[in-house]
């Protein structure tokens, strides 16, 4: 089962921009009942694409910085990095086969 690591900013540019794997940020909040219904989709979908993507959460409440920094207006928003830049991003819920059909052609 893959580990989805719950980030800060400080470890932002050492865990996402320096990853070695294409990083999925999923921006979110505690409050935010959409973030929490995203949860189970990207659990299943971190352990199938494990070893070829890493994934991290960000509470936006918490990291506003970072979260202004990427334009994330809201949640949650979904940005995929690979090399150090943001590819692409979804906003709001979205289902499984959504997310593979934007971010799969990225992965190696």
């Amino acid at each position: 089962m893959a580990d989805i690591l719950e980030l800060e900013a400080e470890s932002f540019e050492s865990e996402v921009l320096k990853a070695d794997l294409p990083v999925v940020v999923d921006f979110g909040a505690d409050w935010c009942h959409p973030c929490k219904q995203l949860d189970p989709v990207i659990a299943e979908l971190a352990n199938e694409w494990d070893g070829k993507v890493k994934f991290v959460k960000m509470d936006a409440d918490r990291n506003t910085e970072t979260t202004m920094q990427y334009q994330v207006f809201g949640l949650p928003t979904l940005i995929l990095f690979k090399n150090g830049e943001p590819l692409e991003r979804l906003q709001g819920y979205q289902p499984k086969h959504r997310i593979i059909h934007k971010f799969e052609p990225h992965l190696d």
